[in-house]
């Protein structure tokens, strides 16, 4: 896997993967289209820039750990990992169907390069925070990385692994939230208001940093220094729009759990073309980011090209 230090490089990738996810997606007829559009920025930031990582050998006793908590959200995860060279592109036309590898939430021993199986939401971080633990008491210098949704901290699971890390000093856990302000039944502020979260994490003893989560270039900057993190864990609140790159998905909370073609709104074109409108924008946005070959090699196309 090619390192990309390059911001337009990163942000076509990021698109790149976008259309991979609506691909997988349509194929599927089934799964979470808001939440992958919108975390396709911080995933390729991760995997293409961030993350001490190896897809040829995926079980490197010294790379990173990239937990994800909000399991739904993994058509991103799997275009992104695809795209990084873990497993063949053409298998994310797979998704959730049966005999597949790629599971609507993922399944650890399923597919290299998966650290957790997730689906309880709430439950991720506790997972990473373990993790983490148990590097500190074996004096290695891993980091863990802990990917989350804002709706999933109604759950109380969620907090007590906070107090866990707070009462650890792990600060060799970095958690990133998903702050698209969604969840399945509606605003996140009207099911269960969460704000002002950066208060709460602070007044739990953590290390906080709000961050735009579709800037490519603000993403990998506090990413970045997040390695230097020091004496508590860190929260990087992300605010993203869900949706991101397909205009009649985009803050439109009912696109939580659907695929183009499944669901009809008073923004929607008709069902038949919701897959190739959203697509004809993700590449309009795509193209205006090509320059380097490397990107537009065969393999790295999108899916559908």
């Amino acid at each position: 896997m090619r390192k990309l230090t390059k911001i337009e490089d990163l942000r076509m990738m990021a698109d790149i993967i976008r259309e991979d996810s609506i691909v997988s997606l349509s194929a599927a007829k089934s799964g979470h289209s808001a939440g992958p559009l919108g975390m396709a920025d911080i995933f390729t930031a991760f995997y293409f820039n961030i993350l001490k990582h190896n897809p040829e050998k995926p079980n490197w006793p010294d790379r990173d750990r990239l937990i994800l908590s909000n399991g739904h959200i993994c058509p991103v995860l799997y275009a992104t990992m695809a795209n990084a060279g873990y497993f063949p592109k053409k298998e994310l036309l797979t998704l959730r169907k049966l005999g597949t590898r790629l599971q609507g939430h993922p399944h650890r021993v399923a597919l290299p390069g998966l650290e957790t199986t997730s689906g309880p939401l709430g439950s991720g971080l506790s997972q990473a925070a373990g993790m983490a633990y148990g590097f500190k008491l074996d004096k290695k210098k891993n980091l863990v990385w802990c990917l989350c949704s804002d709706g999933e901290q109604d759950e109380g699971n969620h907090w007590e692994a906070v107090l866990f890390a707070a009462k650890h000093k792990l600060n060799n856990l970095v958690a990133v939230t998903d702050r698209n302000y969604i969840q399945i039944d509606g605003n996140t502020e009207q099911v269960m208001p969460l704000d002002p979260l950066d208060q709460k994490y602070r007044a739990f003893n953590w290390n906080v940093q709000t961050i735009n989560g579709n800037d490519m270039q603000e993403i990998l900057k506090v990413l970045t220094a997040a390695r230097m993190n020091k004496n508590k864990p860190l929260m990087v609140i992300a605010n993203t729009m869900p949706g991101k790159g397909v205009s009649y998905m985009e803050g439109d909370y009912r696109w939580h759990g659907s695929p183009p073609g499944t669901i009809t709104t008073e923004r929607t074109p008709a069902k038949e073309k919701q897959t190739a409108i959203a697509l004809e924008q993700l590449h309009q946005k795509e193209a205006k980011e090509r320059g380097n070959w490397y990107l537009y090699h065969k393999k790295l196309r999108p899916l559908h090209s």
